[in-house]
């Protein structure tokens, strides 16, 4: 089993992921999905966020990307940056979601020096937004940033394109699709429910009124 299939795996026996075609979730944004994925859940599990942390380790070192500091994007991927710079001895930053209206109001918490090579460590990739948000306050202090790992994508276009346009490389654990094959072959989900997933990232907001939901 290669690194996707057991991260697909992994999220999906705990939980982390849950595929519902028959009844989508609604998001914020007011869309409709089949899928609904929260890796907080990794937190509770220490033998499996163990596991998950040595496969971001060799991912990393596989892409053979030079950094100094590995920064994690508030608030779900300050853990696992948390977890990966305490096992490779090395500084740690994160950047909020939006800066502090009180005291230094610091958009970005810990210490980058002009110069230094960072990586962005986030947990699910959707958009890209919030990781390339994080890019560019890290940038904005001077830090260097090429890559951003995740733990999952889902393999959006407008992820592929915000990434591109900000001159950044995106490796992703594992991607939608991977996990949708290994669920359909766990029984999570029957053939033809995986088919009606799968149209899911081919244009998110018209997915639930293709599927007769609205």
């Amino acid at each position: 089993m290669n690194t996707s299939e057991q991260v697909a795996k992994i999220l999906l026996e705990l939980n982390a992921i849950t595929l519902r075609p028959q009844k989508p979730f609604r998001y914020a944004s007011g869309i409709l999905s089949p899928v609904y994925t929260d890796c907080r859940v990794l937190m509770a599990y220490p033998d499996k966020r163990r596991q998950i942390t040595d496969l971001y380790i060799d991912t990393i070192q596989k892409s053979k990307v030079q950094f100094e500091v590995v920064a994690g994007t508030a608030t779900a991927g300050i853990p696992h940056a948390a977890w990966i710079a305490d096992k490779l001895n090395l500084p740690m930053v994160y950047v909020r979601g939006k800066a502090k209206d009180h005291g230094k109001e610091n958009l970005m918490e810990g210490i980058i020096k002009f110069g230094q090579k960072a990586i962005v460590i986030e947990d699910l990739v959707s958009t890209g937004e919030s990781a390339i948000n994080s890019v560019n306050a890290i940038r904005a202090a001077g830090g260097e940033i090429s890559h951003v790992f995740s733990i999952i994508t889902y393999g959006m276009k407008i992820a592929e394109q915000n990434f591109k346009n900000n001159g950044l490389k995106l490796v992703s654990l594992t991607n939608f699709g991977d996990v949708v094959k290994i669920a359909q072959k766990m029984n999570y989900i029957n053939k033809e429910e995986m088919a009606t997933v799968l149209q899911w990232t081919k244009d998110p907001p018209s997915w639930g009124k293709r599927m007769g939901f609205e």
